[in-house]
């Protein structure tokens, strides 16, 4: 089965980190990585730009509209994705208990089902 687990960040969240909590955040999702390659269940992870990099695309009387991000009003953004192939949900929230974001108050770690998925990804 697999699982997307999504990561919710809180840029002032992230803000108020010590170098040290940020050094620790990115040194755990380096393991965390490595522990999913030995496990073989990572099938891919990618980790997003600030929301304040992002394009907002509208079609509007037929004619494109890109905004600057980030479009939503929101305290928490979607920050990137770990794709887990794993054997049931159980598995899967266990995984995301492992991912640093969790233990901080503020970043969220969600767990999703895939519904379908078209073939595999390419890089």
């Amino acid at each position: 089965m697999q699982f997307l687990i999504s990561l919710h960040i809180n840029p002032a969240v992230l803000d108020a980190l010590s170098d040290e909590e940020k050094a620790a955040i990115g040194a755990g999702h380096g393991a965390f990585i490595e522990s999913l390659k030995k496990s073989g269940e990572l099938l891919t992870t990618q980790a997003l730009v600030d929301p304040s990099q992002a394009a907002v695309v509208t079609v509007r009387n037929g004619q494109p509209v890109v905004t600057d991000g980030p479009f939503l009003e929101a305290k928490e953004f979607l920050g990137g994705f770990y794709l887990v192939d794993c054997e049931n949900k159980e598995r899967a929230i266990e995984l995301a208990a492992q991912i640093p974001d969790a233990a901080i108050q503020g970043l969220g770690v969600e767990v999703r089902q895939v519904m379908f998925a078209d073939g595999p990804l390419e890089a």
